[in-house]
């Protein structure tokens, strides 16, 4: 039991490394651009493509803090295996969000909106898992298994565009 727990939060653990990974890419990128722009390091020269990698790039490290927290929630308080496939799906959202928005700004949205609903998901994982803890305490029912098995059933739903 204790190798098991021990590999699930590895799991969770390596999809803070991606996101490092994908916050180091996106600071290269934005990097990249700037010097491409002016070749004088970081300085904003308004041209559209720096402004457009820049936004992202903000955009992307102000969603991540929020990522973080409702995947820890969702893995810890109720179940690791649906919390990490939608973590590994958001972290490829975002990528498309991220490339998206280097385009026109119009291809970005379905990446946001996709990204919106699996924070929802790991958000709804979550407080179902608050709710059976409390449910544990005060009434002594648990409901974990149930909530494994729709959490497990819905989350290749995320899939669907």
């Amino acid at each position: 039991a204790h190798k098991a727990q021990l590999l699930q939060y590895l799991r969770i653990a390596s999809q803070i490394e991606h996101c490092v990974f994908l916050t180091a890419f996106f600071a290269s990128k934005l990097e990249h651009e700037s010097k491409h722009c002016n070749g004088k390091g970081f300085q904003r020269p308004g041209s559209s493509a720096f402004d457009r990698v820049y936004t992202a790039n903000q955009n992307c490290g102000h969603a991540y803090p929020t990522f973080l927290a409702v995947l820890w929630c969702a893995g810890l308080l109720c179940s690791q295996a649906p919390a990490a496939f939608a973590g590994l799906m958001y972290l490829f959202v975002r990528q498309k969000y991220f490339v998206g928005y280097l385009g026109e700004r119009t291809q970005s949205t379905p990446g946001y909106l996709f990204g919106k609903r699996i924070i929802l998901f790991l958000f709804l994982m979550s407080v179902a898992g608050i709710l059976n803890y409390y449910l544990i305490f005060f009434f002594g029912s648990d409901f974990e298994m149930y909530i494994k098995t729709i959490t497990s059933a819905i989350s290749p739903l995320l899939l669907i565009p």
